[in-house]
């Protein structure tokens, strides 16, 4: 396009109005190819930011579509694993409310087994010695099906496992210590699903130096 700019100077330079060979038909003819050439130019400009604009658009738009569906693909993943995770949670404790119910079976054939077996007939003695056998079967199909009794004589109290219904202050016994299970806690699995109630030992002298502070 440059060449021919100049040779349409060359030419319109050599033409005189007055004495052009052309008859200024030829240089008119030139220039308005010129100006024909440099609309089409321009207009090919024009189209060419036009589809680089378009072109950009469409990146950012790809780009957006591309962060949008890896979100999405993220969530349903942690979606997916959350429900993996409560169906696991309901399967792993699905019998709890059922073991529950056999746990204060269980509670009453421990206070019936506790009978001194001595004082009694020797046809009590027989329901007693009945009573003994169905509180280990009992006990054992609960064990078997992930429940624990909570150990907690003799150990510190936890309230996580334990609720302190009693107080003694015994000096014979450590601060915290628990001295006497009152009714068995049980757990199912890694869950409680009832706290032991016991009795707790508290030191005097730790109230009264606590009473001093303050």
């Amino acid at each position: 396009m440059e060449n021919n700019d100049k040779e349409l100077k060359e030419e319109t330079k050599s033409c005189d109005k007055a004495t052009c060979p052309h008859q200024d038909s030829k240089c008119n003819k030139k220039e308005q190819e010129h100006k024909k050439n440099n609309k089409h130019h321009d207009k090919l400009k024009e189209e060419i930011h036009k589809l680089t604009a378009e072109i950009e658009k469409l990146k950012q738009d790809n780009q957006e579509l591309q962060s949008k569906v890896q979100l999405t693909q993220a969530e349903m993943i942690n979606y997916r694993k959350r429900k993996e995770e409560e169906t696991a949670s309901r399967l792993k404790y699905a019998n709890q409310d059922l073991i529950s119910e056999l746990i204060l079976v269980l509670d009453n054939f421990e206070r019936a087994i506790k009978l001194d077996d001595n004082d009694l007939t020797d046809e009590l003695s027989k329901f007693l010695a009945g009573f003994k056998m169905m509180y280990a079967n009992l006990d054992d199909i609960l064990k078997k099906y992930g429940v624990v009794e909570i150990e907690c004589l003799d150990k510190e109290f936890d309230p996580n496992l334990m609720q302190a219904l009693m107080i003694d202050h015994d000096p014979n016994f450590k601060d915290d210590e628990v001295i006497e299970v009152l009714l068995k806690g049980y757990k199912l699995k890694d869950r409680v699903i009832r706290p032991a109630s016991v009795k707790v030992n508290k030191l005097e002298n730790d109230n009264e130096g606590e009473d001093n502070n303050e």
